[in-house]
């Protein structure tokens, strides 16, 4: 009872807070929790017409039929490497955007930055996509720059050569201004005094960046790197199926793409939940493996 009357006395206590609270509780239980309930068709040669519980038991069938796939080996090794790619270009790039603005001295220069490298988040992946397919094309802007100086324009955007450096470039393009702005909130968290006691001692620009801003700013830097490693299994599904075509399926086929074309489009649905169900269960081990080594070599974790 004392236990019972502890928690009534807090929920009494602050049921302003828990109030608020509810709404997100209940999204997250009825579009996140609730849903995986449907997970169990990954098991079953689900039909609409006769529902989940009418639906006959195949096991581990779609899990094998995935994995015997001829295409296997591309989606995923394609799914790895352009994560692989972002994270080793793409990850620090707002590291690297908010340490040069936060060295900027000019306050109306440094505004001016930021709102230009802020502006291509709220542009629609639908235009960006657009955009690049206009302007990589034979006979677009890139196109004619390159005839103008005498080089023979090519369509980018069938060559897989260059389909990851494409995406991932305009990954970056769109993102690393949005993404500085947690970068920048935890360098104006750090004590002025230590820079004021470094620059005392001698110190210079890159001593003081080495030795008190990135150690300033490292628990963000382990905790949304952890986060993004728990991301390696997914790709932005919508750009990659705006910009890839037969072409380029080589390099830019990814795990949610081959889920589209053969589990949604054919309306293999079980399919389609058992290569995402396995996709989900990677992505959480990774997660795992990622918060585990980020606790053991910088102290910071999620949990």
């Amino acid at each position: 009872m004392d236990k019972l009357t502890r928690i009534q006395r807090e929920l009494a206590r602050n049921r302003s807070v828990y109030l608020m609270l509810a709404p997100v509780l209940a999204y997250f239980i009825v579009f996140q929790y609730v849903p995986m309930l449907g997970a169990v068709i990954a098991f079953k040669d689900f039909n609409p017409a006769t529902g989940i519980h009418g639906s006959p038991w195949v096991g581990l069938d779609w899990f094998r039929q995935f994995f015997d796939s001829l295409f296997v080996g591309r989606v995923i090794s394609n799914t790895i490497l352009i994560n692989v790619y972002d994270v080793l270009v793409g990850f620090p790039a707002p590291i690297v955007l908010a340490l040069l603005l936060n060295e900027l001295t000019s306050t109306r220069f440094r505004q001016f930055v930021q709102t230009v490298t802020y502006l291509p988040h709220f542009i629609s992946v639908v235009v960006v996509s657009g955009m690049l397919l206009d302007f990589l094309a034979r006979d677009g802007v890139v196109g004619q720059i390159v005839a103008s100086l005498g080089g023979t324009p090519t369509a980018v955007m069938n060559d897989p050569d260059w389909f990851r450096t494409v995406y991932v470039g305009s990954e970056i393009w769109q993102s690393v201004g949005w993404g500085s702005i947690i970068y920048l909130a935890a360098l104006a968290g750090i004590n002025p005094t230590l820079y004021e006691a470094a620059r005392i001692d001698g110190a210079n620009r890159w001593q003081r960046l080495r030795h008190i801003t990135l150690p300033g700013i490292l628990p963000i830097i382990a905790t949304l790197l952890v986060l993004r490693l728990g991301q390696m299994m997914t790709v932005g599904f919508e750009k990659i199926i705006l910009l890839y075509n037969p072409a380029t399926y080589e390099t830019a086929d990814v795990i949610s793409t081959y889920v589209y074309r053969h589990g949604i489009l054919d309306a293999n649905y079980s399919y389609a939940a058992a290569v995402g169900l396995f996709n989900s269960a990677v992505a959480m081990v990774l997660l795992v493996v990622a918060n585990k080594l980020s606790r053991r070599w910088s102290g910071t974790s999620i949990w």
